[in-house]
């Protein structure tokens, strides 16, 4: 007579084994009717899942994000169930949820067309609504490797062949169609009824380059449909604002085949990569950091006493000169420790910060490059604190406090915080782990945020907070990190004298709060659709005159702006006001000043905010000390 634990505490005892979605039944026909898996002592399994023995049980719905994650995998299936019907000739290969989503690859001589998907998604529909149970069967591995190959499923064949011998495998039928997966499913294809196809794109078969190209179609799922169409908005306003669009229409920044990965950057670009680059400049000296530079190439044995070489070295450019080999610096950290190495250091000296505009190089896959958002070559606001153990927790608190008015400033107000933990691959010894990890959460606490930590997430010499910023459009991106590491600086020979006058290893952290400036100026361009606030706009004014008569005044006008250190643009062609406006409006500045002939007789100027706000008239006085109050304000206005 299992007894049932349900999440609320209380206990249900029945008579005989019975399944989850029984259990769900002798809740209540809603939930019997809503339950799409169980939470079985902590696993997720199908509903289907037959209780032998006493057990804590919570019934998953499409009101928790397991719930979604299992309507997406099961829709995953449906999307291969539907092209093998449409494309008899397709092999399906894997099937995977993705954030948002999900995908499946198919080999298929016919590329597919975007006709091609509307028909898939309709042959979905139709066999959502026959409501086929999903249903679960194990068989032996030599069985279903047997089975599909019989059936020309040769991809799916050598997956399941790569189970060790004598293991059992578990697959999924729905009607005609049956797949190998581990579960859990939603109980019938009726449960799936909110999705859509979006794209299809190229893929390797394993991810290798060696290897056959694959056909893959993108998809998404939702419980419902209002969730799908606010999904579908967000993808519109996301084509609008693409930084790489708005790159080049705004005159930014451009890529190009000849240099893959790697930024040209614009005057207009550049400056709003300086301006951000100063702001966080005097970051740095407002909180004790002293600027550095260090070399970009290294030779490799410094690499593999830091443990780069060892744990990295796939995502690092190499060279070789004389009989040497050198890397590329992939990260700051370990030229750092070289400046930290060249003095006998106090503990009187701790902590000792230093700041890096740091030029790094990875040799990231090419089909991962995206934009400036993904790069080979990039710029971190990079720094490292050396410190001893007393100091991590005051330091890291200290730390979470100025990464969120740093985002403040730049108009970002909603940061989410997650706690990355030892991943498997790492180095240094359990215990430095878990004083790294416990300092981490202690500053946390410390600092009254709430987190969620993501175990295996870790770098390979540290745990690391991490700070998700929220944009515009409720996009979430990772910029700032917080990291401990124990390991580094006793591997690199870094020393300091304790109190004891004996010599100790100080404690590395490893911080940076924008990451990538190259990245991070991508999320601005698009979090803001390109119209940048006050201060990070390259072009802040533009004095506009009606026609050449004004053009004198105008001229005067905008050098006054000048000299108050604003940025500004004279336009005094002989075009139509409306035409300029216009023009300008669309190089989305912030601020349009135009001048005609009442504005120059009474010294005085007529202000347009982006927008199309008509401020009125001012003095240029006037005009002067309002924008400087503005660009002052920074993320307060924004």
């Amino acid at each position: 007579m299992p007894v049932i634990t349900l999440p609320d505490g209380s206990k249900r005892e029945f008579p005989a084994p019975l399944t989850v979605g029984e259990v769900a039944a002798s809740i209540g026909p809603g939930l019997a009717k809503s339950a799409l898996a169980g939470r079985l002592d902590g696993k997720l399994v199908d509903t289907s899942c037959r209780i032998e023995n006493d057990a804590d049980l919570a019934i998953v719905t499409d009101r928790d994000a397991d719930g979604v994650d299992i309507i997406r995998h099961s829709t995953a299936h449906l999307l291969a169930y539907a092209v093998k019907e449409l494309f008899p000739e397709a092999q399906v290969t894997i099937g995977p949820v993705i954030d948002k989503g999900f995908y499946y690859d198919f080999a298929c001589k016919t590329p597919f067309t975007p006709d091609d998907l509307a028909a898939i998604e309709k042959r979905m529909a139709e066999l959502a609504k026959k409501d086929f149970p999903v249903t679960r069967e194990v068989w032996s591995r030599d069985k279903a490797v047997e089975f599909f190959k019989g059936i020309g499923e040769h991809y799916k064949a050598e997956l399941i062949a790569a189970i060790p011998a004598g293991e059992d495998v578990s697959l999924y039928r729905e009607g005609d169609f049956i797949d190998l997966c581990r579960g859990p499913h939603v109980p019938s294809t009726g449960k799936l009824k909110v999705f859509k196809l979006m794209k299809v794109a190229g893929a390797y078969w394993r991810g290798d380059a060696k290897n056959a190209q694959l056909q893959r179609i993108y998809g998404t799922a939702w419980a419902k449909k209002d969730e799908l169409d606010a999904y579908l908005h967000m993808l519109e306003e996301a084509e609008k604002r693409d930084h790489r669009k708005l790159g080049r229409a705004l005159d930014l920044f451009h890529l190009q085949e000849e240099a893959p990965g790697l930024v040209f950057w614009h005057p207009h670009g550049w400056t709003v990569w300086q301006e951000i680059e100063q702001y966080m400049r005097k970051v740095y000296r407002d909180n004790g950091y002293q600027e550095v530079r260090c070399p970009q190439i290294l030779d490799r044995t410094l690499w593999e006493k830091s443990g780069h070489w060892e744990h990295y070295k796939a995502n690092m450019f190499t060279t070789e000169s004389e009989s040497r080999d050198y890397a590329i610096k992939p990260m700051n950290c370990p030229g750092h420790v070289q400046i930290f190495n060249t003095d006998v250091r106090s503990y009187r000296d701790l902590p000792l910060r230093y700041g890096e505009f740091g030029s790094c190089h990875r040799n990231e896959p090419s089909g991962a490059l995206h934009g400036v958002m993904r790069v080979r070559g990039f710029t971190q606001d990079d720094g490292h604190v050396f410190c001893t153990e007393d100091q991590i927790q005051p330091e890291v608190t200290a730390f979470n406090e100025l990464v969120r008015k740093v985002y403040a400033d730049f108009g970002f107000h909603d940061v989410a915080v997650k706690l990355a933990l030892r991943p498997d691959s790492r180095v240094g010894a359990d215990e430095s782990w878990d004083k790294a990890e416990d300092a981490l959460r202690a500053s946390l606490k410390a600092s009254g945020l709430e987190w969620e930590e993501l175990p295996g997430e870790g770098a390979f010499y540290g745990p690391k907070i991490e700070f998700h910023i929220k944009d515009a459009i409720g996009r979430s991106w990772q910029c700032g990190t917080m990291q401990v590491d124990f390991s580094m600086p006793g591997r690199l020979g870094a020393e300091y004298v304790g109190e004891d006058n004996a010599r100790h290893t100080p404690v590395m952290l490893h911080r940076a709060i924008l990451g990538s400036l190259e990245r991070f100026i991508g999320i601005l361009v698009e979090n803001h659709a390109g119209a940048f606030p006050l201060w990070l706009a390259p072009v802040q004014v533009v004095v506009m005159s009606i026609s050449e008569h004004q053009a004198d005044y105008a001229a005067t006008v905008a050098e006054k702006l000048r000299l108050a250190g604003l940025r500004v643009e004279l336009d005094l062609r002989g075009e139509k006001i409306n035409y300029k406006i216009r023009e300008h409006s669309l190089l989305k500045r912030p601020c349009f000043v135009v001048i005609g002939d009442k504005e120059k007789a009474a010294g005085m100027v007529a202000v347009r905010a982006r927008g199309n706000q008509d401020l009125g008239q001012m003095s240029p006085e006037a005009l002067i000390e309002r924008l400087l109050t503005e660009k002052a304000s920074k993320g307060a206005a924004s």
